[in-house]
């Protein structure tokens, strides 16, 4: 027997049908997985605020806690008065250990956001002033008209 191929009409009922029955039934959303990541509590780690005096070659010349600032300054006058040198104050983050003692403290890991140290500026390139190749094209003083 030979088979009759489904009419347009047919084929469109039979695919609304379908579609109608995907709409009716709900669909079950999968619960979502509440992923909660906690954050790892770092190890507190306490400092402490110094003043360390330096010479202008970066030489420490003497370390002073936080409270004693007009120490460090009274240090400074007494080394200028020896040397005419330069002698400036910086504050530096000492981390403390457990038992209270200042644990040296190597750059990468005194490094926070917060310690940020300053960069220096770039130089300028030194100008040659003694040429008597340039020409001064400014000059109004010429005597020579």
């Amino acid at each position: 027997m030979a088979r009759k191929s489904p009419s347009r009409l047919e084929l469109r009922r039979q695919a609304e049908a379908v579609s109608s029955k995907a709409e009716a039934a709900p669909k079950e959303k999968k619960p979502r997985k509440t992923t909660t990541k906690k954050a790892k509590e770092k190890p507190q780690v306490r400092k402490r605020l110094m003043w360390i005096v330096y010479s202008g070659s970066m030489k420490e010349e003497g370390r002073f806690s936080y409270g004693e600032r007009a120490a460090a300054e009274e240090r400074i006058e007494q080394l200028k008065l020896k040397s005419k040198k330069l002698y400036f104050i910086q504050p530096l983050k000492e981390i403390i250990g457990e038992d209270g003692v200042a644990v040296p403290v190597t750059p990468a890991a005194s490094m926070d956001l917060d310690d940020e140290p300053a960069k220096p500026k770039k130089k300028s390139p030194k100008r040659d002033d003694d040429d008597d190749d340039e020409v001064d094209f400014g000059s109004d003083d010429d005597d020579d008209e």
